[in-house]
């Protein structure tokens, strides 16, 4: 390529990297036979395209010191590459990506890594019609061994078994339990060692391979080892063959051989949120735990993950002041805290689920719950991450009050009675802003403010209420208490009492005080009166009559003594 064309490319290259420094979001068009909408390369996402081949070819040089005839074809690819992949308007993120992996296998092939066909024996190899095949992740390819022999006698009794292994960097096909070994009796010699001769006797072998999820991308070679016979006698050790395979990994995978595989980023599992149901929980009571997790990485799949919950409070407390043994907050319901997820792809999320029961005899606070996570991903194996959520715990208000206390329990309008009483919480959480108010239509004020009751706690209720009209029902009055949990939710509860008032006395000038009642009954209380004083007035009557029959009585008898006393004297 000419050095004005690659100034050129070079400068432009520049420009789009100025550009991706600005964010830009993703461009969404419609799709005229589908109609669903298709996401399509940003700036930012052709510059880290070219900064990746750029990278690649870089560490091709470095790792193959090659000519610089090699150099020149490298840059011609890379920088081809490159135009084309800024000049491409509708080019979908995976299209771009998998062509990125073209230009790198273009660059491998300039380079020497072709995929060329080794063999340990001068007589025993592969025809020369062999294509080295390519397979992306996840799909099956065959492999078609094309054996001739080039010796003169014949070789028989032959078996052919590939080495595998469990290495992605050395065998990228999953493993099959119904084992690859293949055999056939015979491959005639070829007498007249002419090559054609031996291509026209050779004796092919198909295997199917499916290639793994987690395959790098690049060139592997693949080992096949050939077990003989040649004029009856058995080979000491194997021919071995080789022969080469492309693969296709996912983006970001990485590649066949390269250093860089130690330094690639590893996923992270994040929590992003969690919810209870019901959404609030009291100690005591069962409930479900439902957390949310994401695999940040866009590139990278987890697999084999298992999440381990733990809800551990401090401890308890001795004597002494040592805090022993800790005690969890909330306990699984099926005995296991333990969640396991097969696989989540790149980006994916997950929700986690698990009935758990609250203690009992928890304190109304926040406990953490911690999430441990242990996963394997197609390089790296136990790896772990950990985060943690805040479950707040309630307690079950609960409160108790002493008999009111009412004196006087009936007054008139304008009097006053004292109210006393006591509230206890009895619950373990704390009552804040306790205040008493009464509420009726005969009496008045007496309002009282106590504040915050801790558990345990007692509050006194001495409350003076005013008489303000009579009593015209059965005299209940509503003493009504109110408090506020902690997050400032009221709560109202009333108690009944009884407090009868009565309208006040009036003077009529008498001894007696007469209570001043509405006009419309005077008349009645007239009557009433009049009728006690009609009884007091025959007391009276009766008391005088009894008096005037005792003194007559008494003259009667006096008269009849004196009469006596004369009758004697004359006698004498």
């Amino acid at each position: 390529m000419k050095s004005w064309c690659k100034k050129l490319l070079t400068a432009g290259l520049i420009f789009m990297t100025a550009v991706a420094a600005v964010k830009t979001p993703m461009p969404v068009y419609a799709d005229e036979v589908s109609g669903n909408s298709v996401q399509y390369i940003t700036d930012d996402d052709r510059w880290r395209a070219s900064v990746e081949l750029k990278n690649y070819k870089e560490s091709l040089i470095k790792r193959e010191n090659p000519e610089q005839y090699i150099i020149d074809d490298l840059d011609d690819i890379m920088y081809s590459g490159q135009y084309y992949i800024a000049n491409s308007e509708y080019m979908t993120p995976d299209a771009m990506w998998s062509y990125v992996e073209k230009v790198k296998a273009e660059m491998d092939t300039a380079i020497g890594k072709s995929g060329s066909v080794t063999t340990t024996t001068e007589f025993l190899t592969v025809a020369d019609n062999w294509t080295t095949p390519s397979v992306s992740y996840g799909q099956s390819v065959e492999i078609v061994l094309p054996l001739i022999n080039l010796g003169e006698e014949w070789l028989t009794d032959l078996l052919v078994e590939p080495e595998v292994s469990n290495d992605i960097q050395k065998w990228p096909f999953k493993p099959d339990s119904t084992g690859y070994t293949k055999n056939f009796n015979e491959i005639p010699g070829c007498a007249t060692k002419l090559y054609d001769e031996a291509v026209f006797n050779r004796r092919e072998l198909t295997w199917t391979f499916t290639a793994r999820e987690d395959v790098l991308t690049g060139y592997y070679p693949l080992t096949f080892k050939v077990w003989y016979s040649k004029n009856k006698i058995r080979c000491e050790k194997p021919a071995e063959i080789t022969v080469y395979v492309y693969c296709q990994g996912k983006p970001g995978s990485g590649r066949i051989g390269s250093s860089d595989l130690a330094t690639i980023s590893q996923p992270r599992i994040i929590v992003t949120g969690f919810e209870t149901d019901p959404a609030e929980v009291y100690a005591g009571s069962i409930f479900t735990l439902t957390i949310h997790v994401k695999n940040t990485s866009q590139d990278t799949a987890v697999s084999n993950v298992l999440f381990d919950l733990e809800a551990v409070e401090g401890g308890t407390e001795t004597s002494s002041g040592q805090v022993t043994n800790s005690y969890a907050s909330f306990l699984p319901t099926s005995g296991s805290s333990s969640i396991y997820v097969d696989r989540m792809p790149a980006g994916s999320s997950q929700d986690l689920k698990i009935e758990m029961q609250a203690k009992a005899d928890l304190s109304q606070k926040p406990y953490v719950v911690t999430v441990k996570m242990k996963y394997d991903t197609d390089l790296k194996a136990d790896l772990t991450d950990e985060a943690k959520v805040s479950v707040p715990v309630k307690q079950e208000a609960k409160y108790d009050t002493s008999t009111p206390e009412i004196n006087p329990a009936s007054i008139m309008v304008g009097e006053q009675s004292n109210v006393m009483f006591q509230i206890y919480n009895t619950g373990k959480t704390t009552l804040y802003n306790v205040q008493v108010k009464f509420e009726a239509d005969s009496v008045e004020g007496g309002d009282t403010f106590i504040g915050n009751l801790a558990p345990g706690a007692t509050g006194n209720v001495d409350a003076m209420v005013n008489g303000i009209a009579a009593t015209t029902d059965d005299g209940t009055v509503k003493a009504v208490l109110t408090y506020e949990d902690d997050a400032g939710n009221q709560t109202r509860q009333e108690i009944d009492m009884q407090l009868y008032v009565s309208e006040p006395m009036v003077d009529d000038g008498s001894d007696m005080m007469i209570p001043e009642e509405e006009p419309q009954k005077t008349s009645n209380i007239g009557m009433i009166i009049g009728i006690i004083a009609a009884v007091a007035a025959g007391i009276v009557v009766v008391v005088v009559v009894v008096k005037l029959r005792k003194k007559k009585k008494a003259a009667k008898l006096l008269q009849e003594d004196l009469l006596d006393l004369n009758q004697k004297d004359d006698q004498q």
